[in-house]
């Protein structure tokens, strides 16, 4: 191989190694947010299985920023070792994030079931500040901008309500655009329209996304490596590993 031809490969291996941590980037987050998530709105899912795809997802980030800089590392010298650890490290990435990819697809099409807890909490809301689920059911609706499990509707059927004599809903339903809003029934145009159900599956889904797009896109940039490191190995003498003898 020419000195030029072979300068170009290693560029092309560095800039690659570049796209590695910024798919590495969003990776990472995805996977920190879907935890934040998670941690957040606990009391509303049924299981902790969920957190698999996060935790796969934020592994498989760190196995991506270390193969960068070993890849950067590698087009910088000549060594068969760091070529061959380099794509074994890719190979691992790529089945960590098949596996948070295939794990995440199966956890958004099940949102539904793993948010089922959503209305018991909803049904046992006190109201009481030092009610630790009455306050994780405000700071949702508050966050969320929503009001329910489906809308408004829901807490007519809730025990609390009928304590309260029948007026008034959470004054976390109000519509922040309303400021003389009180909660009360009758006007239920200064209540958030949706409930909290659809938003909570809609955060969901959003973050998982990324990881589930993740895959592909780590498959095409480890694709552009696999074909660069091979030609060096087919083309340059450090590199022919597998015609030494």
């Amino acid at each position: 191989m020419s000195d030029q031809r072979r300068k170009t490969f290693k560029t092309i291996l560095q800039f690659t190694c570049q796209l590695l941590w910024m798919v590495a980037l969003v990776v990472g987050l995805s996977g920190f947010y879907l935890l934040k998530n998670l941690r957040e709105n606990s009391l509303f899912l049924s299981h902790s299985y969920i957190t698999l795809p996060a935790i796969l997802a934020l592994a498989s980030a760190a196995f991506l920023v270390v193969s960068g800089f070993l890849g950067y590392w590698l087009s910088l010298r000549d060594s068969t070792f760091l070529q061959g650890l380099f794509v074994y490290l890719l190979v691992m990435v790529l089945c960590l994030e098949c596996t948070a990819s295939a794990l995440a697809y199966f956890h958004s099409t099940k949102l539904d079931s793993e948010i089922a807890p959503l209305s018991g909490v909803f049904q046992n809301y006190t109201g009481s500040r030092e009610d630790p689920n009455s306050r994780a059911v405000d700071a949702t609706q508050k966050e969320l901008q929503c009001c329910g499990v489906h809308d408004y509707r829901d807490w007519l059927k809730t025990s609390w309500f009928n304590q309260t004599g029948e007026l008034c809903v959470p004054h976390s339903c109000c519509n922040s655009t309303f400021p003389s809003c009180n909660g009360t029934v009758d006007q239920p145009w200064q209540l958030y329209p949706q409930g909290c159900q659809v938003k909570l599956e809609t955060s969901f889904r959003f973050v998982l996304s990324f990881i589930i797009w993740g895959s592909p896109v780590v498959f095409l940039v480890e694709i552009i490596l696999f074909l660069t490191v091979a030609q060096l190995m087919r083309d340059y003498p450090d590199y022919q590993v597998l015609d030494k003898k």
